[in-house]
């Protein structure tokens, strides 16, 4: 039978979607159901490479993770990795198929969204249970006429829809009534329910709001989810506005260069969890820790904007005389294409500056080309300080050419045999640089690299830190959740039973 639906709105960005949806998705696999997660239209720069080489956003590869599937491309059919203020590139069925302005865009939408009812129905005709996320608020009358992710998608596929509203930023009760107030009469009747999110406090105390919110809307409160930690990796860099670093008084000290366009900032989630590791997230026209360790460059969706924002705020200099003191510098993706001589960019992939010149911490160069490179691989280490293997993912468009020895050797590509360089390093400078997302995940080269740095300043290496354990997070986000929402009415409300 095709798949009963579901779907979680919200009545703003960051306010939880994507992690309710993960957790629905254990909730229904641990109840015997065949679940998948589905978003149509996302736009993050935090994206993953499934097993055949197609990009999706990295919430829904989470999710999928959660209902425990095989990431696919059919998740996600249109991925937007903005540019700049006005463009994006738009990844449609996992491919890049060019930037466009967002006049541009509404003109493809109805492309876009024959692909996403194809999309969507493959995997309803392969679960039980479909769980949509919409993207950001439903309400944006100005958007509205031309959306392809939230009531659209609810209508299209006859979805009830469960609004959530994030009370820890304050004002939930008009976020909820707002939202449904904009709404059109046959939108107000999918929305079946409301979800609070990120409570802190004595329940008691909310009551009170609760019975308001359902004698004004005549509509359910399904549950009220407690603020609570979690190490499952978030959809995009909003999580970084409110975020400041982890613990000071850690020894071993890593900066991570906040780039305006910043992406797959979950490089570092495992990083920053490791117990004796502080990791700072240091924005342009902020000054580095003096005593830092190790200063990472991360991948932007814009490698030449963000080089010449990051000489511009006075950052690259003081990069540079960190690194004359000593401290690792360590680039990754399009950090790794800033660390060289020179960006080219003669095609405008990326820019509408055509070059410019790198910090200079390694003998390379970096061209971009219209085909974008995405593929899982499995690699080998020839960093001094770890002789093992890694695994994880590469996203870029740049061919960076270097003198320098290569730092790993790709081993395998989406499940093909090569024998391929990756990346740059110089024992000598003290520098790094490589294009494989998802380094650190892998635990044992996340704490040679820690350890690395302790030695350098006179500290014993630890054994083992910290183990990334997704499954395990899953599981307790799944418990959590379970607990603070009323599922059997949920099953109603879908037309099934648990």
């Amino acid at each position: 039978m095709a798949a009963k639906p579901l779907m979680i709105q919200g009545t703003g960005s960051h306010v939880g979607k994507s992690v309710l949806v993960a957790a629905l998705c254990r909730i229904f696999a641990d109840d015997g159901f065949e679940v998948a997660p589905f978003k149509a239209q996302n736009m993050a720069l935090n994206s993953f490479v499934t097993k055949d080489g197609h990009e999706i956003g990295r919430a829904q590869a989470v999710q999928a993770f959660a209902a425990r599937k095989e990431p696919r491309v059919e998740m996600n059919p249109v991925l937007l990795k903005p540019t700049g203020d006005t463009g994006a590139q738009v990844v449609f069925l996992g491919k890049p198929i060019g930037n466009m302005t967002a006049r541009e865009y509404h003109e493809f939408k109805p492309k876009a969204l024959v692909a996403i009812k194809a999309c969507y129905e493959k995997l309803a005709a392969e679960n039980d249970i479909i769980v949509i996320e919409g993207a950001g608020s439903p309400a944006e009358v100005n958007l509205k006429e031309n959306d392809i992710v939230n009531m659209t998608i609810a209508k299209l596929f006859k979805a009830p829809v469960l609004l959530v509203g994030d009370i820890d930023r304050g004002g939930v009760f008009a976020w909820l009534l707002g939202t449904l107030e904009l709404l059109d009469p046959d939108e107000r009747e999918l929305v079946r329910g409301f979800i609070i999110n990120k409570f802190r406090g004595d329940l008691s105390i909310l009551k009170p709001g609760l019975d308001f919110l359902e004698r004004r809307t005549g509509k359910p409160v399904l549950g009220v989810v407690p603020y609570f930690q979690f190490r499952i990796h978030e959809e995009d860099s909003v999580a970084l506005e409110s975020w400041r670093g982890s613990r000071e008084d850690a020894e071993v000290k890593v900066d991570v260069i906040l780039l305006p366009h910043i992406s797959n900032f979950t490089d570092f989630d495992a990083l920053e969890k490791e117990p004796d590791v502080s990791l700072r997230y240091v924005r342009l026209g902020e000054d580095l820790r003096a005593d830092a360790d190790a200063i990472i460059l991360p991948g932007t969706k814009n490698t030449i904007h963000d080089l010449l924002d990051l000489k511009k705020s006075g950052l690259a200099a003081q990069i540079l005389r960190t690194h004359e003191r000593g401290t690792l510098i360590v680039g990754i993706c399009g950090g790794f294409q800033m660390l060289g001589r020179l960006v080219v960019d003669e095609s405008g992939v990326e820019s509408a500056v055509r070059r410019a010149e790198g910090l200079g911490l390694l003998d390379a160069v970096t061209l971009f080309e219209k085909d974008k490179i995405t593929h899982q691989v499995v690699a080998a280490s020839n960093l001094p300080f770890y002789d093992g293997r890694v695994e994880g993912y590469e996203i870029h468009m740049g061919r960076t050419l270097s003198k320098e020895k290569n730092a790993f050797t790709i081993l395998k590509r989406s499940d093909q045999e090569v024998f391929e360089r990756d990346g740059a390093f110089s024992a000598e400078k003290n520098v790094f640089g490589t294009y494989i997302h998802g380094i650190f995940d892998n635990n044992a080269f996340r704490r040679a690299f820690v350890n690395f740095l302790r030695l350098r300043k006179g500290l014993e290496p630890l054994k083992m830190g910290r183990v990334l354990d997704l499954d395990r997070e899953c599981d307790k986000l799944a418990a959590v959740v379970r607990r603070s929402l009323d599922m059997d009415r949920i099953y109603n409300i879908i037309g099934l039973r648990a």
